[in-house]
C-alpha cells in the first residue's frame, strides 16, 4: 500500500502533523543526546582519568566521530575606506526586562541621607549650600517573623457592702459579690497558642509544605521550644473545630451542575508498625456557581469512598476512566463526562513506536483544544463571563468541534484494524473507541471542561507535600489533612491569602452562635466578614 495513501488531504492537518513529528523528533534528539552524555560518563569513570580538570586542547573523542572536520569559514574582506556600509544583519541591542515596581500598600521606611555640616559649605565661597530636592530609591528589606505574648487581662469586680456582710456573718449569699470578665471563647480552650500562631502552623505545612519537624526547628531559632508531638495535636484541633465548615462546603459542592474529581495516594503509618499503607486523598472540584475544592480521605482505593462521598449527588462527574467510578454512573443520576487528557496521553506514549498515526492524532486533538482556547481569548476580548460565556462555548463547540469529532471517530474505526491490539497505538485507539460516549459530552453544554485537569491541579499540592512531610501518622491524621487542604486549596483557589483567612475564622468561628457555617467558607469569606 502506498504510504501517502494513508495521509489526509487537509492541510491544516498535515501541517499539525508536521509539527508533532518535528517536536516528536526533538524530543528523541533530547534523549539521545542524554543517553550519550551518561555514556561519556561512564566511560571517563571507567578508563578515564580521575582529575577534573579541563584541557580545552583536548576534543571529546565521541564528538570526533559524530562530526564531520569542519571546513575554514571565509574571512570576509575588511573595507578601511570612510563611507563603507555596515553590514545590514546587524544585530539589535537587546531589551532589558528592568525592575517590577514594588507594591504600594508594603510599609514604607524613610531613611535620609544628609551632609555633614563641612560638606555643605561651598568650596568657592564658603557660602552655605540651600537644599534644591532629593533623590530617593527603593530598597526592599526583610523583617523576620516575631512570635509575642497575648496576655489576657480579666478585670475583676465586686461589691464591698455585700463582702463585708458575707465576711461578717459566714453566711452563704446566693449570688457571689465577685464578678470575672468573661474570656472570649477560643480556638483551643485553655490551650497555649492563639489563632495567628495556629494558622501560621497549618499555612506553613498544607500550604508551603514545611512538615512539622522543620517547624519545630524554625520556632527553636526563635527561642521557643515546641515539640511536633505538640504541634501534632494543634493540628487536628483546628480540624476538628473547623469540621462543620467543612461539611458545610461538601454540601455546597455536591449542588453543582459538575463535578471534576480524581485521586492520589498518601502513605499512611499503620499502628504498631514500621510500615506504611497507601491511603487515598480524593478531591471534588465545584463548578462556577459553587467554587470549593473539597478533599476526602479513605483508607483504600476502594469505590465505597467516593460513592459515599457522592451520595444524593445529580449532575456530571468528569474523572479519568478508572473502574472505581463506573458503578457510580446510572440513568438519571451521575452521568460520566470524560477527560480528552486522558485520551491524549495514551497517543502521546505511542509516539516512538508509531509516529506517524500518533502524530496525526495528536494533531486532531490539537484542533479540539485550539478552538478551546479561541473561544476563551474571544470571551476575554469581548468581556463575556457566566452564561454568556457558556453560551458562546456551546455555540463553538457544536459548529466547529462537533464535525472534527466525527472525522476522528472515523479515523478511529478505520486504523483500530491496522494494529496490534497490544500495542501503544493499539491500546490508545481502544481507549478513546470505548471512552467515546464520555469523551463527546463536553459539547452538550457550555459549563463542562474538556478535560479533567481542574483536579489533577489541585492534587499538585498534595504531591508537592507528601515528598516533605513523607506519610500520615494514622487514617485520623488522613482526615485531618483533607480538611485543612480543604481550606488552605479553596482560599487559593479565591485568590486568598490562607494565613489571614485562618487567622480571622479561627478567631470569631468559636463564638460565631447561629451563623451559618457555609458564609465563613473561603468563597463567601471575603463578603462576610466584618470590615
Amino acid at each position: 500500500m502506498d504510504a501517502n495513501a494513508a495521509l489526509p488531504d487537509d492541510p491544516e492537518l498535515l501541517k499539525a502533523m508536521i509539527r508533532e513529528l518535528l517536536a516528536c523528533l526533538k524530543g528523541t534528539q533530547q534523549e539521545l543526546a542524554g543517553v550519550r552524555q551518561r555514556l561519556d560518563q561512564l566511560l571517563r569513570r571507567l578508563y578515564g582519568p580521575k582529575s577534573e580538570a579541563f584541557r580545552p586542547d583536548q576534543p571529546n573523542l565521541f564528538a570526533l566521530l559524530d562530526e564531520p572536520p569542519a571546513e575554514p569559514a571565509p574571512t570576509a574582506p575588511v573595507s578601511d575606506a570612510p563611507g563603507s556600509p555596515e553590514p545590514a544583519s546587524k544585530p539589535k541591542p537587546k531589551r532589558g526586562h528592568g525592575r517590577r515596581r514594588l507594591p504600594d500598600d508594603l510599609p514604607r521606611e524613610r531613611v535620609v541621607h544628609d551632609l555633614s555640616e563641612a560638606e555643605k559649605l561651598c568650596p568657592c565661597c564658603q557660602s552655605l549650600r540651600v537644599k534644591m530636592g532629593e533623590e530617593s530609591s527603593e530598597q526592599l528589606d526583610y523583617r523576620p517573623a516575631a512570635l509575642f505574648v497575648r496576655e489576657h487581662v480579666r478585670l475583676k469586680y465586686t461589691c464591698t457592702k455585700c463582702l463585708k456582710t458575707q465576711t461578717s456573718e459566714a453566711s452563704d449569699a446566693p449570688v457571689s459579690p465577685i464578678v470575672v470578665a468573661p474570656k472570649p471563647p477560643q480556638p483551643i480552650d485553655g490551650g497555649l497558642p492563639g489563632p495567628g500562631l495556629l494558622a501560621h502552623v497549618v499555612v506553613s505545612k498544607y500550604c508551603d509544605h514545611l512538615p512539622l519537624h522543620r517547624q519545630e526547628s524554625i520556632l527553636a531559632r526563635h527561642g521557643v521550644e515546641l515539640a511536633r508531638s505538640t504541634m501534632c495535636d494543634w493540628v487536628a484541633a483546628v480540624a476538628n473545630l473547623l469540621l462543620p465548615i467543612y461539611h458545610a462546603m461538601l454540601r455546597d459542592t455536591l449542588l453543582s451542575r459538575v463535578v471534576q474529581t480524581d485521586e492520589t495516594h498518601v502513605p499512611v503509618q499503620e499502628p504498631g508498625s514500621r510500615k506504611t499503607k497507601s491511603g487515598r486523598l480524593w478531591i471534588y472540584v465545584g463548578d462556577r456557581n459553587h467554587p470549593h475544592l473539597v478533599y476526602d480521605y479513605t483508607p483504600t482505593k476502594a469505590r465505597a469512598g467516593p460513592a459515599k462521598f457522592l451520595q444524593g449527588y445529580r449532575g456530571y462527574l468528569q474523572a479519568d476512566a478508572a473502574n472505581v467510578f463506573d458503578g457510580l454512573y446510572r440513568p438519571g443520576g451521575i452521568v460520566e463526562v470524560g477527560c480528552w487528557a486522558h485520551a491524549r496521553r495514551y497517543f502521546h506514549e505511542a509516539r516512538d513506536t508509531d509516529p506517524i498515526r500518533s502524530a496525526e492524532a495528536l494533531a486532531r486533538i490539537g484542533a479540539f483544544y485550539g478552538i478551546e482556547h479561541e473561544v476563551s481569548e474571544r470571551a476575554l476580548r469581548e468581556n463575556l463571563i457566566g452564561d454568556a460565556a457558556e453560551a458562546l462555548r456551546l455555540h463553538e463547540r457544536r459548529e466547529r468541534t462537533l464535525p472534527k469529532l466525527h472525522e476522528f471517530a472515523a479515523w478511529l474505526t478505520e486504523q483500530s484494524p491496522r494494529v496490534l491490539p497490544k500495542s501503544p497505538l493499539g491500546q490508545a485507539l481502544a481507549y478513546a473507541q470505548r471512552q467515546w460516549p464520555a469523551l463527546v459530552r463536553f459539547t452538550e453544554a457550555g459549563y463542562l471542561a474538556i478535560d479533567n485537569n481542574a483536579s489533577e491541579r489541585a492534587l499538585r499540592a498534595v504531591a508537592v507535600g507528601r515528598k516533605n512531610w513523607l506519610f500520615a501518622g494514622s487514617d485520623a491524621g488522613g482526615k485531618t489533612a483533607a480538611v485543612l487542604y480543604t481550606l488552605v486549596q479553596s482560599c487559593k483557589r479565591q485568590g486568598l491569602d490562607p494565613f489571614a483567612y485562618l487567622q480571622d475564622v479561627l478567631t470569631r468561628w468559636p463564638s460565631a452562635g447561629s451563623t451559618s457555617a457555609l458564609d465563613f467558607a473561603p468563597a463567601r469569606w471575603s463578603a462576610t466578614r466584618p470590615l
